[in-house]
């Protein structure tokens, strides 16, 4: 231990000599500036430039400089592990940079100093924007992407493949592969900043888009200092990718929209997985009427507000907050709760929805996915103002039947009828295929259990009847949004509603789920029950 203790010692009294030395308020400064710069802090930075620097170049464009040479060498991280000794007017830094292309370069920084002792500043240079940069050179690169990966169905044919992103099934993979076009101008900084190209080419949209950085690999070259290599690397080839795509599914959708202007979206709801997507399924925003009442229906029963067997008054209009809200065509129902929500009555479920209150619908519909970044890069934010921007009684029972300011997605409005099917537990879509199912709690089983018979219901007797199965126990709900007053005047043309489904089977061992949205095209039970009954069958057949 004798002579580790005499080294210690040693070491502590050149480092008093060090730091009690000439130079010390200069390497602090240094110290300082790197620093800030691990932190991302260029105002500090800036604060520490001399005078003449900081006179013929601008906090911004000295921000701007530090951002183009990041985005140059794809830098993200920089270290600085040692402030070394001054020679002359620099410090040299030994620093470690982080890239996305060339991984981790260890290099030294040049640090140029004008004065000395307490009064010196880092004086403005080129060196100063990358490790290993000299006096006068600049920091470029020449990169290249390789070959885009493929993109495959369940089964493993291809849906997109090679150059040319040919697939033997044009018919399915036109309609869920996407395209492929040049980097929309504002993105060109966070394309630039990993390594992309000028005049790359990206996924814009479908699974192209949602499968952009695994499908485009990383791009190789080489990192100049003037003419001299800083580094150099080898395109790392883009992955295929094998998606939950069914082709006899998206075949099925496909046919049942028949050509309309739609958006059908089939889950396998035991794993999220997403087994087609056709038309506007995740990108298209719209009033989901009342299949929003599988959300209030189970905020109602999971507060314990409501049995199956509660009776309501039959009638054809409600009294909401001050205005009269009336049932579709002026029908008049009510009789037992499981009944209300069979025939769809509004009457019944926009009053129980300001009895349930914003505060707790909101809180539900949150729950089933609404106001949640989709798991599915590119589809649209289903959504439900908050309790306090949704405001009076008449809003939250308009919320409540799927009007007012909800807006969701046919994608979404299939993850929440899979979340009744699985028994209350949420499952999170995917595109992918193997990933481990991921499922959320919602509700209790015995509530899900008890929204499962009212949608049993819709089907058997009430507004659904057009997706029943002969042999196969099919739950769902219609919705059949209104896009104005169709009480008014003219108004009640198919062209003002849109036309919602949702529903799955068979029920106790849920294989599939289905929701449709057919935009301006009239009532749910008429035109999208029998679009999704389609691809239910489709999907109990398929294997």
């Amino acid at each position: 231990m004798a002579p580790l203790a005499v080294i210690a010692v040693a070491a502590f009294v050149v480092g008093l000599v060090v730091a009690g030395g000439p130079g010390r308020a200069e390497r602090k400064l240094v110290q300082r500036y790197v620093a800030a710069w691990e932190h991302g802090d260029f105002a500090r930075m800036y604060s520490l430039l001399d005078s003449h620097s900081r006179a013929r170049l601008s906090e911004a464009a000295f921000a701007a400089a530090y951002a183009n040479a990041a985005a140059t060498a794809t830098l993200t991280k920089l270290v600085p592990l040692r402030v070394g000794n001054r020679t002359g007017d620099y410090f040299l830094v030994r620093v470690h940079a982080h890239t996305r292309i060339w991984g981790t370069l260890s290099e030294v920084l040049r640090v140029p100093i004008a004065g000395s002792g307490s009064s010196a500043r880092v004086r403005y240079s080129n060196t100063l924007l990358f490790g290993g940069l000299r006096p006068g050179e600049e920091l470029t690169r020449h990169v290249a992407l390789p070959p885009r990966g493929d993109l495959l169905a369940s089964d493993g044919t291809p849906l997109a493949r090679g150059p040319n992103r040919a697939s033997p099934i044009p018919d399915v993979a036109g309609q869920i592969v996407g395209t492929l076009g040049p980097i929309p101008a504002a993105e060109l900084t966070s394309f630039r900043a990993q390594g992309y190209p000028p005049g790359a080419s990206i996924g814009m949209d479908g699974l192209e888009r949602i499968f952009q950085d695994r499908l485009a690999g990383t791009a190789g070259g080489t990192l100049h200092a003037g003419r001299r290599v800083l580094a150099r690397s080898q395109p790392v080839p883009g992955a295929t990718v094998t998606t939950t795509i069914n082709p006899a599914l998206e075949r099925a959708e496909i046919t049942a929209i028949a050509g309309r202007s739609a958006g059908m979206a089939a889950m396998d709801p035991r794993s999220g997985a997403v087994l087609a997507l056709a038309g506007v399924a995740f990108s298209a925003l719209q009033p989901p009427g009342s299949t929003m009442k599988i959300i209030t229906a189970t905020a109602a029963l999971d507060a314990k507000m409501v049995k199956l067997s509660d009776t309501f008054p039959e009638a054809s209009e409600a009294n909401v907050g001050g205005f009269i809200l009336h049932n579709a065509n002026g029908e008049v129902c009510g009789g037992t709760f499981l009944n209300a929500f069979a025939v769809s009555c509004n009457s019944v479920f926009a009053p129980l929805g300001v009895r349930i209150g914003g505060k707790r619908l909101v809180a539900m519909a949150e729950k089933f996915g609404f106001n949640q970044p989709p798991s599915i890069l590119g589809a649209a934010e289903s959504t439900i103002p908050s309790a306090q921007k949704i405001g009076t009684d008449t809003d939250v029972g308009s919320s409540a039947i799927g009007q007012g300011q909800v807006q969701a997605t046919a994608l979404e409005m299939t993850d929440v009828g899979a979340t009744i099917a699985m028994g209350g537990r949420r499952p999170i879509p995917t595109l992918q295929m193997s990933q481990p199912p991921r499922l959320v709690h919602v509700t209790s089983p015995h509530v899900a259990d008890e929204v499962q018979r009212m949608m049993i219901a819709v089907v058997q007797f009430g507004t659904g009847t057009a997706a029943a199965i002969p042999g196969v126990t099919v739950a769902g709900k219609t919705g059949t949004a209104e896009l104005t007053d169709t009480a008014a005047p003219g108004a009640s043309s198919a062209s003002n509603t849109d036309a919602w489904f949702v529903g799955y089977a068979p029920v106790g061992a849920p294989k599939i789920v289905v929701g449709a949205l057919f935009p301006n095209q009239g009532a749910g039970g008429q035109t999208a029950a029998p679009a999704v009954r389609q691809v239910l069958e489709a999907g109990l057949q398929a294997k």
